[in-house]
């Protein structure tokens, strides 16, 4: 296999596979929980129980956050809308990040900083998108 003649090449697989890997990552974290939805929300309501939150919104909020994982996950995995997906992501992991931090939970928010990095990244670079179905919608719009 012969390596790729220009660095434009070299920058659509990365973003490609950054995308796909967070993707799957995302994805799989939704599509998980959703069986246990219920338990899940109960679970997440429990674990704020030093957060001021008050607990019907943590169990509100939890029901829809496997739903949301799923959603940007696998729109992420194929590339459909990749810049809007990218950026509720980054939303996404905001609300988790100040949900974190209200229970005070350190190591979480730190690991969700992480996840917030590879979406920044991924929007930062998204010029690079080439692998993706919103790739193929372009070219077929200009061709």
């Amino acid at each position: 296999m012969t390596a790729p003649s220009q660095p434009l090449d070299n920058a659509r697989l990365a973003h490609a596979l950054a995308r796909v890997g967070l993707g799957m990552n995302i994805a799989l974290h939704g599509l998980f929980r959703l069986p246990q939805l219920s338990a899940f929300a109960a679970g997440m309501r429990d674990s704020f129980d030093k957060s001021p939150l008050p607990p019907s919104w943590v169990y509100a909020v939890s029901l829809a956050i496997p739903v949301a994982e799923a959603v940007v996950g696998l729109l992420l995995l194929v590339g459909v809308e990749v810049r809007r997906v990218l950026v509720a992501g980054t939303l996404l992991m905001m609300l988790l990040i100040g949900g974190a931090c209200s229970a005070q939970n350190w190591n979480a928010a730190s690991i969700q900083m992480t996840y917030l990095g590879f979406y920044v990244l991924l929007i930062a670079t998204v010029q690079y998108d080439h692998f993706s179905v919103d790739a193929w919608r372009r070219s077929h719009r200009a061709g």
